[in-house]
């Protein structure tokens, strides 16, 4: 027959044996990872402390628990809780047979533990690997999750994105007119267009005019701010959505920077090329609410009057210049080049 000390031995890890006079006389071979010194001989109500369902003063008071489930901590560890039941041996002392309970995730990961230390028939190693297989599978599909979301984004930027300037395209003009549509922002529009460009392309080629409209882009970019929309329409015209932005004055200053900047000559490919900007320029405090429509084609309306006036300047839109290209007092065949 073996001996009950050597068959706790094989089958609890985690057992105390304390004798009658309240001194541990033997533990579980798993108590040297936690990192504390053989508490054999040593007082078990000086190595543990009881949180409930009390604390035992005396070995007569430890005894009185048998058959209860406590809860405890060594006392150089106070963060790691324990369960044990207590057992009389019929020979006054106790024996207290220890778990780790909910706190056994962070035992394992704090001290190292395997399977070796948890009894063979203790499904913990069993439930610790269910936990870690679904932790894994939660952070396998957030980042799924986090990968189609990336993947969506970028398909909603590239589909409102000019491909060639980076610059927001017409879908996303006129999502945003419609919601400006919608509130009681006020916002001016400002149309650009490239004067000399078709010359550009003409005697240059695409190529160079193509670097020429990213150059304008970047110049867009750098003087808008960053609430504006700044919209390449198609070919060398450009809108920029201002919202907010109202004032004439901070317009007209605006305006001239993008004209100077714009109409500065520049190398590319070894060859000096010069381009300049027309702007015209429409408030939405001079178009009925809700009509952003409108507010775009008298900011076109003021681009062809900059543009048959001298090129190189900006316009706003006034009554007198109408709403649409043919109230123009000039013919529109001219207009562009």
């Amino acid at each position: 027959m073996i001996p009950a000390t050597d068959l706790l031995l094989a089958l609890r890890p985690l057992h105390v044996c304390v004798g009658p006079t309240g001194h541990i006389r033997q533990v579980g071979k798993s108590f040297v990872k936690l990192g504390i010194d053989d508490p054999t001989g040593c007082r078990f109500l000086e190595v543990f402390e009881f949180l409930r369902p009390m604390q035992p003063a005396t070995m007569a008071d430890l005894r009185r628990l048998a058959g209860q489930v406590v809860r405890l901590h060594v006392r150089s560890e106070p963060g790691i809780g324990l369960r044990g039941l207590v057992i009389d041996d019929q020979a006054g002392g106790v024996i207290c047979d220890l778990s780790f309970g909910i706190a056994v995730v962070d035992a394992v990961h704090r001290f190292g533990l395997t399977a070796r230390d948890f009894a063979s028939s203790d499904l913990v190693m069993e439930l610790l690997f269910l936990q870690e297989a679904k932790s894994s599978a939660m952070a396998a599909s957030f980042s799924l999750n986090a990968r189609l979301n990336g993947a969506r984004l970028a398909a909603e930027t590239e589909a409102l994105t000019d491909g060639l300037t980076g610059l927001h395209n017409r879908r996303a003009l006129d999502g945003a007119l419609a919601r400006l549509g919608q509130s009681d922002t006020e916002y001016a529009i400002l149309q650009l267009d490239l004067d000399r460009f078709k010359q550009v392309n003409d005697t240059l080629g695409h190529a160079v005019g193509d670097a020429v409209l990213k150059r304008v882009a970047m110049i867009l970019r750098t003087h808008t701010r960053q609430d504006d929309l700044v919209v390449r329409t198609g070919g060398d015209e450009c809108v920029i959505v201002c919202p907010g932005l109202t004032d004439p004055t901070r317009l007209s200053a605006l305006a001239g920077d993008l004209i100077r900047d714009v109409s500065e000559p520049v190398m590319i490919d070894g060859q000096e090329v010069s381009v300049g900007a027309s702007i015209g320029i429409a408030v939405s405090a001079h178009a009925a609410r809700g009509d952003p429509q409108t507010l775009i084609a008298r900011a076109d309306v003021a681009l062809y009057a900059a543009k048959r006036s001298g090129r190189g300047r900006h316009l706003f839109w006034s009554p007198h210049m109408g709403d649409s290209l043919a109230e123009l007092d000039m013919p529109v065949s001219a207009a562009r080049g």
